[in-house]
């Protein structure tokens, strides 16, 4: 699958990635390859860890810079999200996410990382008509890779 993905057809049909597993395992380490390989091979390229990007938006409600960034972040061929689902999300959160998504689907690539498996996500967004709605844009379409094992953090810590 991973071969497959390098090949970057998924960039080009707007189709996400869903990268889960526990800490260490190596999801942001493949997510940024993925994405590294998606900008060598001149696709547009944003990583954003999911706080700071929500916060970001939360944000850009009181300048005035809501729809503008929105508009920015729809052009981004591959809009790269880690550690999604990592706090909890708060409805205001939850109403920009889905107006980020729904901007993106069919037409660009997302690919999200998350310690949370995906069966876990409509619980974790709380409100079910709006999960609902986040979800299907997020999962339709999405390859998803479900990482194992023990971290490596712990396999690079030499007594």
């Amino acid at each position: 699958m991973i071969t497959h993905l390098a090949g970057g057809d998924w960039l080009r049909r707007g189709h996400n990635v869903l990268i889960t597993g526990p800490t260490g395992v190596g999801k942001t380490w493949l997510a940024c390859a993925l994405a590294q390989q998606a900008a060598r091979s001149g696709f547009t390229v944003l990583y954003a860890r999911a706080p700071r990007l929500l916060e970001e938006l939360r944000v850009s409600h009181g300048d005035g810079s809501f729809e503008r960034r929105l508009a920015q972040l729809a052009r981004i061929d591959l809009l790269a999200i880690d550690d999604f689902a990592i706090a909890p999300i708060a409805a205001t959160e939850r109403n920009d996410l889905l107006e980020l998504l729904d901007d993106r689907v069919g037409t660009r690539a997302t690919l999200i990382t998350s310690q949370l498996p995906v069966k876990s996500w409509h619980e974790w967004l709380a409100e079910p008509t709006l999960a609902d709605a986040i979800l299907v844009r997020i999962v339709h379409a999405a390859h998803k890779i479900a990482l194992k094992g023990e971290s490596m953090r712990k396999k690079q810590v030499k007594p």
